[in-house]
């Protein structure tokens, strides 16, 4: 089970409801791997993840600016003086005095080095963030007397590279690690963990991307899945449902069930299901382990992800969605092909689409979309090392349409661009792939919203014909 920061409440303060999760599957006669993400506080009058408090004071001191750091321990404080019975306050304040310290130390070097970067940015991350919290919920649970251990820091199974802010699982070396975190499952109902960290091989801390306390939940499953009938259950404030509700108001449908590749594109466009790199993991390592999205304040409402959706029928769109503050890369395709395998190999990097590709002059030239304008911005430089001549245009938006099998739904194609275009949207780029039932609507960067509420609507009324 993966608990967000969200889903912690600020301050903590829906940690009952989290209990009563867990009681209930504990009731199942489950084993439960529980973890967590850093809470949110309320932190110059905005409700903010620690992890995002503890960068910006980072930052703060690589500036040699130190700003006070006290709110790095109070809401553990906190929720711990709300919470614990005496004798686990006195053992989590043991605990937290010591991260405490090792955040301490990590801001010096901070100062110092006037760089927060590498394992100062990790270590000052983790044990200001998801470790405290996970040792936290540990003694929570066993105040309420359930039969629960959390994991060192000290025994971490989550073995990483040396890629410190954004880390891959190593997934034999994490095998040979966690003789312990086996240990700790055969002999409790719960086991809490922090997820977003890992450890090198030789014991330094590292972080995932943004969002990666659900790769770590996704790799916790991996390597129980050799062991046990593993099952991801991510507990949300909702189910998946067929649009964003910030920007579809109404007649929104839940999502029953989705294949791994319909959840993953849904994520890279823009739907908050789960990170699609924690997907990307269990495609990698060949496993189909079933994963759950549950709304928590009505458990009933779940969304099923497979490997392989069984539901086949029903509704051929399942979701529309789409992503702003997108760039597209232009460039020769041979220089393309080299600049992708680099981001991927190298970097790690994946947020990226191959659009359909074109001739110029004779020459084949290939369109990439990426999906974090920002990001090809920090980075022209290494795309223009590959080919000088990269053409590269910012404030673009795209809007998708997530279905395995919409390329059986007749005129799909012609349907949405039609649509879009009558709701008076200018379509810039359109990409339709029936090998790979994939569309794709490049729109100016402002026009997202629209183009997805046109659509979805649209859907709807589609719908509605069929049913009739």
């Amino acid at each position: 089970m993966k608990f967000g920061g969200s889903t912690l409440g600020e301050d903590g303060a829906c940690i009952n409801k989290i209990i009563e999760r867990i009681n209930k599957k504990i009731e199942t006669k489950s084993k439960i791997v529980a973890v967590f993400s850093a809470p949110f506080i309320r932190y110059r009058d905005k409700l903010s993840s620690m992890t995002d408090v503890a960068i910006h004071i980072g930052k703060n001191y690589a500036q040699s600016n130190p700003v006070e750091i006290d709110v790095l321990r109070e809401v553990y404080e906190n929720i711990a003086s709300n919470n614990l019975s005496q004798e686990f306050h006195k053992k989590f304040s043991d605990d937290i005095n010591r991260f405490y310290k090792e955040v301490i130390i990590s801001l010096k070097q901070a100062a110092e080095n006037r760089r927060f970067v590498d394992v100062t940015r990790s270590r000052t991350l983790a044990y200001s963030g998801e470790i405290p919290m996970s040792y936290l919920m540990d003694y929570i649970l066993k105040t309420k007397h359930l039969k629960s251990d959390h994991v060192k820091i000290e025994q971490w199974p989550i073995t990483t590279d040396d890629n410190f802010e954004a880390a891959n699982f190593l997934i034999e070396e994490s095998k040979k690690k966690s003789s312990n975190f086996y240990d700790l499952i055969e002999k409790n109902d719960v086991v809490t963990i922090g997820g977003f960290i890992g450890k090198t091989i030789d014991g330094l801390e590292t972080t995932y991307e943004r969002g990666g306390s659900d790769r770590s939940a996704a790799d916790v499953a991996i390597l129980l899945n050799e062991h046990y009938k593993a099952e991801l259950d991510f507990e949300k404030d909702n189910a998946v449902l067929s649009a964003d509700p910030k920007i579809v108001k109404k007649e929104l449908d839940s999502i029953k069930f989705l294949s791994y590749n319909e959840a993953r594109l849904a994520g890279m466009f823009g739907m908050k299901i789960l990170d699609p790199l924690a997907i990307k993991e269990i495609d990698d390592n060949n496993m189909d382990i079933p994963i759950v999205i549950t709304d928590m304040e009505n458990p009933s409402r779940t969304t099923i992800i497979s490997k392989i959706s069984p539901d086949q029928s029903g509704n051929l769109v399942k979701i529309v969605t789409g992503k702003r503050n997108c760039a597209i890369v232009r460039m020769e395709s041979i220089a393309s092909s080299h600049l992708l395998a680099s981001l991927e190999s190298d970097k790690q990097y994946h947020d990226f689409i191959k659009l359909s590709p074109y001739k110029k002059n004779g020459v084949e030239i290939t369109r990439v979309l990426f999906l974090d304008g920002d990001y090809v911005r920090r980075n022209e430089h290494h795309f223009k090392a590959f080919y000088s001549g990269a053409e590269i245009v910012y404030d673009r938006g795209v809007v998708t349409l997530i279905g395995d099998y919409m390329w059986k739904m007749p005129k799909i194609a012609s349907t949405t661009s039609s649509t879009v275009g009558e709701h008076g949207i200018n379509i810039l780029n359109f990409d339709a792939q029936e090998e790979t039932s994939r569309i794709l609507i490049i729109v100016d960067d402002s026009k997202v919203a629209d183009a997805i509420r046109a659509i979805h609507d649209k859907r709807n009324r589609i719908d509605r014909d069929d049913a009739r």
